[in-house]
C-alpha cells in the first residue's frame, strides 16, 4: 500500500491557473491504472499536505493531512502517479470555477469562458492533457459541470459507491467522488479501481429515454447541436439501445423547476449550514461573491423547509426509479448552455446557475449515476450530453458511455485531444 508523500518526475503543466503548490505521489508498480498520472481537486486529503477546499480559512484552520483520502489511496494502490492538486471553488460551494480567493483556471476548451465548478482547477488539468484523470466531487453537479465546460468525460457516480474518506464535505447525502478522462477506456478502468464492487447492481441498459422536459431547459442552439450529435447516427444508438422514447422527468408537482430545483437548493442548503455553521460562525471567513449569500441563505433555512424539500426528494428518486425501472437510460443536457464568459455579471450567473442545477438536480436528488458525454459544440464552445442510469449501474454506465463514444465522438473516436 502506497502511504506517504514521495518525489516523481516533473511533467510539463500546459495548463494555466489549475494548482495549488506542488505535490506529487508514486503510485505502486503495478496494477489496472498503472502508467497513468491523475490530478486531485484540493477538498481530498494527501499525507503531509494540507487541504484547502478552495478556501484560505479552511486551509489555516486545518492541519496537513496525516493519511491520503480514500480515493486518492485506491488509484494510488492501482498505480496511478499524482502529478498535482488542484484549485477549486470556494468551499464547494458553486458550479462556475471563480475564485476570489486563487482565481480562475483557464478553460483549455473555451479560453475566456468559465471552466465550471467546483472541480474547475482538475477538470481545466484533465482536459489540457497535464493528466489522464482526475478526481473530482459533484454534490450540485461539481464533475459534471466542468466536464461539460472543457469538453471532456466525467461521472458523477451512485451515490455511496465511492468512498468519501478524507475528504471535505458539503452536503453529505448529496456529496459524490466523481472523476473525469480524455478517454472513455480510462474513465471506465477508473471506475473499476474507485466503485465499490459490494454495491453494484448490474444492468442491461436498453431503454433509451429522450427527457424532454430537462431538454426544454437547454437553449434552442444547445437542443439543436445535442440532437444534431445523436440523430447522425441515430440508427447505430437505436440497434446498440432502442428507438427513443420521449419521457417528461417531472410529470407533475411543479416541474424541474421550480419544485425539484427549489427541493435541492434547500435541502442541500440546510446540510450544508448543518455542517459548516459552527466553523463559520467560529471562523467567520471572507467568504468571496456568491459563495457568501449562499452560506446566509443555509444559515436561514428552517427544520419546515427542510422536512418538504425531503418530501419532493423522495417523490423525484420514486418517479426517476419508475421511469428507468433496471434497464433504462435517460437522456438530457449536461448544461442549458456553452459555458460563460469569466466575469459574467451576477444576476447573468445566477440566471444560468438556476437552470443549470434544474438539470443537475436530477442526478442529485435521486443519488443515480449520471456521466457527460462531449459530443457537441455551440459556435466552437463544448456543450455537453448527460447520460443517467439506475442506481448502482456505475460500470455499465461506464461500458455503454465507452460505447456511444465510439459512435458521437468528433472524428469518430475517443474524446482525447
Amino acid at each position: 500500500m502506497v502511504t506517504a508523500a514521495a518525489a516523481v518526475e516533473p511533467t510539463p503543466r500546459r495548463s494555466e491557473g489549475c494548482y495549488l503548490g506542488d505535490v506529487r505521489v508514486v503510485g505502486a508498480e503495478k496494477g489496472p491504472l498503472a502508467g497513468l498520472t491523475a490530478v486531485v481537486k484540493d477538498s481530498f486529503d494527501i499525507a503531509g499536505h494540507r487541504t484547502s477546499n478552495g478556501s484560505p480559512a479552511w486551509l489555516e484552520s486545518h492541519p496537513p493531512a496525516e493519511r491520503h483520502a480514500a480515493a486518492v489511496q485506491l488509484l494510488l494502490d492501482a498505480g496511478a502517479q499524482v502529478v498535482g492538486k488542484n484549485l477549486m471553488d470556494e468551499m464547494a460551494y458553486s458550479l462556475a470555477g471563480e475564485n476570489a480567493h486563487y482565481g480562475t483556471p483557464v478553460n483549455p476548451a473555451a479560453p475566456g469562458r468559465i471552466p465550471g465548478g467546483s472541480s474547475s482547477g482538475t477538470a481545466a488539468a484533465v482536459a489540457a492533457g497535464d493528466a489522464d484523470l482526475g478526481l473530482g466531487g459533484d454534490t450540485g453537479g461539481s464533475v459534471r459541470v466542468p466536464a461539460c465546460h472543457c469538453g471532456i468525460l466525467g461521472i458523477r457516480p451512485t451515490h455511496g459507491r465511492v468512498s468519501l474518506a478524507g475528504a471535505a464535505p458539503l452536503a453529505p447525502s448529496f456529496d459524490t467522488a466523481g472523476w473525469f478522462a480524455r478517454d472513455p477506456a480510462v474513465l471506465r478502468r477508473a471506475g473499476s479501481v474507485l466503485l465499490d464492487p459490494s454495491t453494484r447492481r448490474p444492468a442491461t441498459l436498453r431503454r433509451l429515454l429522450v427527457a424532454q422536459d430537462a431538454f426544454a431547459l437547454a437553449e434552442p442552439a444547445t437542443v439543436q447541436a445535442l440532437y444534431g450529435a445523436l440523430s447522425s447516427k441515430i440508427a447505430e444508438v437505436s440497434a446498440m439501445l432502442s428507438k427513443p422514447e420521449e419521457v417528461d422527468i417531472a410529470s407533475s408537482g411543479g416541474g424541474l423547476d421550480p419544485a425539484w430545483f427549489n427541493a435541492f437548493q434547500e435541502h442541500q442548503a440546510f446540510e450544508v449550514w448543518r455542517q459548516h455553521g459552527a466553523w463559520v460562525r467560529e471562523q467567520q471567513p471572507a467568504f468571496g461573491p456568491g459563495v457568501r449569500e449562499r452560506f446566509d441563505m443555509a444559515a436561514g433555512i428552517t427544520q419546515q423547509q427542510f422536512e418538504a424539500a425531503a418530501a419532493v426528494r423522495a417523490a423525484a428518486r420514486a418517479r426517476l426509479a419508475a421511469l428507468l425501472g433496471g434497464d433504462g437510460v435517460l437522456l438530457l443536457p449536461t448544461a442549458p448552455a456553452p459555458p460563460c464568459c469569466c466575469g459574467t455579471p451576477p444576476a447573468e450567473l445566477d440566471a444560468f446557475r438556476r437552470s443549470l442545477i434544474s438539470l443537475t438536480c436530477i442526478s442529485g436528488l435521486s443519488g443515480f449515476p449520471q456521466v457527460n458525454l462531449p459530443v457537441a459544440s455551440v459556435e466552437g464552445l463544448p456543450v455537453g450530453l448527460g447520460l443517467i442510469g439506475p442506481p448502482g449501474s456505475d460500470e455499465d454506465l461506464l461500458q455503454l458511455t465507452e460505447q456511444l463514444m465510439s459512435l458521437l465522438a468528433p472524428g469518430g473516436g475517443p474524446a482525447a485531444r
